[in-house]
């Protein structure tokens, strides 16, 4: 097994664990008192990651220049080159 590939079952196993470990804290009676938090700091989380992306998105769209116009990117043509049909 390669290094990229324990990374990658050592991440699965804490994934796994934690989503087990989650799901029996959220619905267990013993963990009433915590609950509310287990729902709202994931959702924090993911509010503030969305609206982290939306302005990194802002962001570079306020400070990238516009494009140069296309007619400044293509030479200008002198003279027509289509065959004529007489």
């Amino acid at each position: 097994m390669s290094k990229d590939q324990a990374i990658g079952a050592f991440i699965c196993i804490v994934c796994v664990a934690l989503a087990i470990t989650y799901v029996i804290a959220l619905f267990w009676p013993a963990f009433e008192v915590i609950r509310l938090w287990l729902v709202a700091i994931p959702v924090v989380i993911a509010f503030i990651s969305i609206l982290s992306i939306g302005a990194w998105i802002g962001w570079t769209m306020a400070t990238t220049p516009p494009p140069k116009p296309m007619e400044d990117l293509q030479p200008e043509q002198k003279e027509e080159t289509r065959p004529t049909n007489k």
